[in-house]
């Protein structure tokens, strides 16, 4: 029995495995304990291995790849139409031992270690953030039902709530004074785990070369910056700049047939958290062009044209496409660069 070909269906506890031979005949169906997965895989010549990007996935790709074996991984919307039967395990892992042997798959790099852990932290700080968010409108709607109204922003919490609880003549009752302080001593401690996350992020972007290279990109900052690092990893995995902007969602959508071409709006695929953060980075972007219109002729030319929100993702595509560009080519940026035509 010689494998060439496995593909694997990841759970918590039990593993389904389905391996073919290099004529594509099945000579594998099995499950593994999870405990028994790394046994299994040393005690075999290295083979091809398919698996969905879901959880545990990056860590396996790695214990497997260190025993010698080459380790792809899939998206689980490209394995789904090779699912011949009902959904099940030993469907699942012969559908993924089908469509990791096609030529023209797209796969998901695998992640490292320090990759992994880095979007932990981001990962992280965004539930803080929204619980923080949550918290906030809750202050706002439970005052505004005592006729006291905080202006727009994070920041007018912090400032305007003790000032509330210590006017003793707003009419807030005492019970109600007390709640108050409370869930305002919730949102402190929520905004002091946002800045410390956001600390330790921006110390490993200061020691990463590649992500202090790109926060010298107009619109991304050590925030944006790391992020793209850690989740990208290879850059060169991507054949050029709009594959990547495709892989974060900022490209057209098309609905095209018969010969005509139909454009939609961005198609917002791969990484919502990534998009968010570029977009947003692109409006500031557009707030500091707009004091100093002579740095920036080409966004000035498009805000002519366009809607702001419009311009904001076409300044978010573009550095999503300056982003490969550095990180493939190993490039400084320089403002105003023109590729010279070959």
């Amino acid at each position: 029995m010689k494998l060439t070909t496995v593909g694997i269906d990841l759970a918590k506890s039990v593993f389904q495995i389905h391996g073919v031979d290099e004529h594509g005949k099945v000579v594998l169906r099995k499950q593994l304990k999870r405990s028994q997965v790394t046994v299994f895989f040393a005690n075999r010549t290295p083979c091809l291995i398919g698996m969905e990007a879901c959880g545990s996935a990056h860590h396996w790709a790695r214990e497997l790849e260190r025993l010698g074996h080459t380790v792809r991984l899939m998206a689980p919307q490209f394995v789904k139409p090779y699912v011949k039967t009902n959904k099940n395990d030993a469907a699942d892992a012969e559908a993924i031992c089908e469509a990791v042997a096609r030529p023209n798959r797209r796969f998901v790099p695998v992640k490292s270690v320090e990759q992994q852990t880095v979007l932990s932290l981001h990962r992280a700080r965004q539930g803080f953030v929204k619980a923080r968010t949550a918290q906030a409108n809750q202050i706002r709607g439970l005052l505004g039902e005592f006729g006291l109204t905080i202006p727009q922003g994070i920041g007018q919490v912090g400032r305007r709530i003790p000032e509330i609880l210590e006017d003793a003549d707003n009419g807030l009752p005492g019970l109600m004074r007390q709640l108050i302080a409370r869930l305002f001593a919730h949102f402190n401690e929520l905004h002091r785990q946002v800045l410390e996350l956001e600390a330790q992020i921006k110390a490993w972007h200061r020691g990463c070369p590649a992500s202090r290279k790109l926060a010298e990109i107009p619109g991304i900052g050590p925030i944006t910056a790391s992020a793209l690092v850690a989740s990208v990893g290879n850059a060169g995995s991507f054949t050029n700049g709009r594959q990547l902007a495709a892989w974060l969602g900022l490209v057209p959508k098309q609905h095209s047939t018969g010969g005509k071409a139909v454009l939609l709006g961005i198609s917002k695929r791969g990484d919502s958290y990534l998009r968010t953060l570029l977009i947003h980075g692109a409006r500031a972007a557009i707030l500091a062009a707009q004091r100093r219109a002579d740095e920036a002729p080409w966004l000035m030319r498009l805000l002519q044209r366009r809607n702001p929100n419009i311009a904001a993702v076409a300044l978010a595509n573009k550095n999503a496409r300056i982003v490969w560009a550095l990180l493939a080519h190993g490039r400084d940026y320089r403002a105003g660069y023109t590729a010279v035509a070959m």
